[in-house]
């Protein structure tokens, strides 16, 4: 019963978001001022460092009877901007970069809203060589004019702008988002079910009930994998390489030829590695690394940033779609961890260079409890490149280390992902788009 009730509301909401996206951009009529909404005040500020027990909880307050609220009017306009988006794919600069090589690079980041982080990164991508090959793809999960007129602005590459359809700014009343039926995120079991809520019968291994906050970073990461594979229609065809960054990363001026240095020796001296990846937090210096890589298992707190894989690895991936979906932790990169002991055929080998070619700029945000000082991060990122600008586009790589891929499983669950409407939802996305 339960499915049938939510692929109904699927079907109702697909329906919703064609006809608001149909008449919104049919009309037109509206000035160029007037086409894109102003940012609504939907957002998630700096979050404190989570454990299973101390996710902070954003729905504590007791359900009260009153119907659910209607869906405003912006809602309805950013949905359908968002569905025509995502089928129309614009790519911007294609007339200026319309020599790019077939299946070379393609760069997706996903965006929440720290735009300052985002500015960097971007700032750090035009300075890297060779970048007009590149296809850069922005997976965002709100609808911000700001972050938007920043994006238009890139002048160095292809540039395609994707939207998360089931944001939390999509859908502030209602699941995915907070609904005001939902339990509050403490409340025991048996007390949920006396009060009814809506997904009483389904805590997380720990007692808690879901927080849309939490859950929605790996249902964008799943979606836009699954999207960018499969539905990007300028991709249809690809065989290249996909990079995975985020908004908070930042990238040395020679990502580019150490990707293709280290595509190269994948094919040459390790056929069977499933990834490659940019560099690990624990590299921070390049003396004497600089043309260095190592093989060896794919660990999630290690390897996490900056990772890059082909169609083969994506296909093996999606087939773990069930395995992904219904593993009660929040994080996609411990989900991740999970599939390569409990569903991946073999356990994930990855390529990842000694010297780190990709940075966290970010040090604040859902996983640190401090202020976000990205000009201190900045300074700090240059000052490496910068102290070993000598040793950048190596020539050639070494591989100084073969370690056996042995199985690397999460060592703890961290929960957060226990309600069965978010599995169904990210099981959804192959079926949906």
């Amino acid at each position: 019963m339960r499915f049938r009730i939510y692929k109904r509301k699927v079907v109702i909401l697909t329906l919703v978001m064609l006809v608001c996206g149909f008449a919104f951009w049919g009309t037109g009529k509206q000035k160029k001022g007037e086409m894109f909404p102003k940012e609504g005040a939907v957002a998630r500020g700096s979050q404190a460092l989570i454990t299973p027990a101390s996710r902070r909880p954003i729905n504590e307050t007791q359900l009260e009877p009153a119907a659910k609220a209607e869906v405003d009017n912006l809602t309805l306009v950013l949905r359908g901007i968002v569905f025509q988006l995502n089928f129309d794919q614009t790519i911007r600069n294609e007339e200026r970069f319309k020599m790019r090589p077939k299946d070379d690079l393609v760069v997706v980041v996903q965006v929440h809203n720290r735009l300052d982080y985002l500015k960097l990164l971007i700032e750090s991508l035009k300075k890297a060589r060779g970048i007009e090959n590149v296809l850069l793809i922005f997976s965002h999960d709100y609808w911000s004019p700001e972050i938007n007129q920043v994006v238009a602005a890139i002048n160095f590459c292809q540039v395609l702008q994707i939207f998360f359809p089931f944001s939390i700014q999509l859908y502030p009343q209602e699941f995915p988002g907070n609904d005001p039926k939902d339990c509050p995120r403490d409340i025991p079991k048996k007390d949920a079910l006396k009060l009814g809520c809506n997904n009483a019968e389904y805590p997380d291994s720990f007692g808690h009930y879901r927080e849309a906050k939490f859950s929605q970073t790996k249902h964008h990461w799943w979606w836009k994998l699954h999207f960018v594979w499969e539905r990007v229609k300028a991709l249809k065809d690809h065989n290249g390489l996909v990079l995975f960054l985020e908004e908070d990363h930042f990238l040395a001026p020679d990502f580019y030829h150490l990707l293709k240095k280290m595509s190269a020796l994948k094919r040459e001296q390790c056929p069977d590695c499933d990834l490659l990846c940019l560099g690990s937090y624990g590299h921070t210096s390049h003396a004497a690394k600089a043309n260095k890589v190592e093989v060896r298992a794919w660990k999630s707190t290690e390897h996490n940033m900056g990772i890059a894989l082909g169609r083969e690895t994506y296909r093996r991936l999606i087939q773990c779609t069930d395995t992904f979906c219904t593993y009660d932790d929040y994080n996609w990169d411990w989900s991740l961890q999970h599939l390569t002991v409990a569903c991946l055929p073999t356990f994930w080998k990855v390529m990842v260079s000694e010297a780190p070619r990709v940075f966290h700029a970010g040090d604040c945000g859902m996983h640190h409890n401090r202020a976000c000082l990205p000009a201190g991060q900045k300074a700090k990122i240059e000052g490496i490149i910068l102290s070993s600008s000598n040793q950048l586009f190596p020539k050639s790589l070494l591989i100084t280390k073969r370690l056996p891929a042995v199985g690397v499983p999460p060592h703890v669950k961290n929960g957060g992902w226990g309600d069965i409407r978010d599995h169904e939802l990210c099981k959804s996305y192959r079926k949906l788009q």
